[in-house]
């Protein structure tokens, strides 16, 4: 990827008018392609159909939490995502890196500061595998990572937050085990890691829900002792 910023196309995500104006016209004006979303949901559409090279994301949204954007990305795409915020606590900090996100950057900041950064992303992830797959085919099963809709045989799924998340992270990972230990402490938290009754019932929910004989999964696949895997 050139190192030139009038070929790199970055996608801010903030719920800030005034903000994100600022932040548009001053990257255009330093010869970046700049494209704006102002929620969780428009920013993760842009990135399954803009393809952008970066994205500057903003914690506070008002529809998804910034962590929510970084994860739903992340299960099917390796963008570097900066993530951009007035939160100064470490704990979010930390939070948002384990998500997924590249780097992180405190508001008040500086203009020539936060370009770098974006260029410094964009260098670390030249050359770096990217599925960019946002739909996955599996069967009679059509998952949209990027809207979050799931079909089964046409017809529309209806899932819970907690099952679609626990979906995503197995799609994602599709044909690798995920050990329950990951899967726990991503949906449920960092305490959670030995509440593994959580987990036999929100894959069975699933189960009911994905496959054609629950008791016989063909997707949904237990690895005794370990931990979980998709198969397409």
């Amino acid at each position: 990827m050139s190192e030139d910023p009038a070929t790199h196309h970055v996608l801010v995500v903030d719920d800030d008018p005034g903000l994100l104006r600022a932040i548009a016209i001053t990257l255009r004006t330093h010869g970046w392609k700049v494209s704006t979303a102002t929620s969780g949901e428009a920013g993760i559409d842009v990135v399954a159909t803009g393809a952008p090279d970066v994205v500057l994301l903003d914690l506070g949204l008002p529809d998804l939490s910034g962590f929510d954007v970084i994860r739903a990305v992340r299960a099917w795409s390796a963008v570097p995502i900066v993530v951009l915020s007035a939160r100064h606590l470490g704990d979010d900090k930390v939070d948002a890196l384990d998500a997924g996100a590249d780097d992180y950057v405190t508001k008040p900041f500086a203009m020539p500061e936060l370009m770098a950064r974006l260029r410094a992303a964009v260098r670390r992830s030249a050359g770096a595998a990217r599925d960019g797959t946002a739909v996955v085919e599996a069967g009679d099963l059509h998952i949209d990572l990027a809207r979050r809709r799931l079909l089964r045989r046409g017809a529309e799924v209806r899932l819970s937050p907690t099952e679609w998340a626990l979906l995503e992270i197995l799609v994602a990972q599709r044909g690798r085990v995920v050990e329950r230990e990951h899967l726990l402490r991503e949906v449920w938290g960092p305490t959670a890691t030995r509440d593994t009754h959580y987990l036999r019932v929100y894959l069975a929910q699933l189960r009911r829900k994905l496959e054609d004989d629950p008791a016989a999964p063909r997707h949904l696949i237990t690895s005794p002792g370990i931990g979980y895997r998709f198969e397409e």
